[in-house]
């Protein structure tokens, strides 16, 4: 687990297991969390992500999307198939980290 600070300046503790559900952080965290979470899921050996960013109109996940596009640890990503949430998820294959 990690505590980190989101944009209203409050304690906010993430769970690092692979799975990132972003309906209870604020589109504005998504820039900072995404990085970080990609960086703790890589040092744990972690390769398989699943961020759930939900259906909506699609912001959250245009948002999502780019953020991955750049992240160096990203491998690919994908909207997860109907099992997995269909557009309402992004599944993401990392890179391992340099040390493991």
């Amino acid at each position: 687990m990690e505590s980190r600070r989101g944009e209203s300046d409050q304690a906010v503790t993430m769970v690092v297991d692979g799975v990132l559900d972003l309906h209870t952080f604020q589109p504005a965290d998504i820039k900072r969390l995404l990085p970080e979470y990609i960086r703790l899921c890589r040092e744990q050996g972690i390769h398989e992500v699943r961020i759930i960013h939900g259906k909506g109109k699609g912001v959250l996940r245009r948002l999502v999307h780019s953020a991955l596009a750049r992240e160096p640890g990203v491998r690919a990503y994908w909207l997860a198939g109907e099992a997995g949430g269909s557009w309402g998820a992004t599944l993401v294959d990392l890179h391992p980290a340099e040390n493991h």
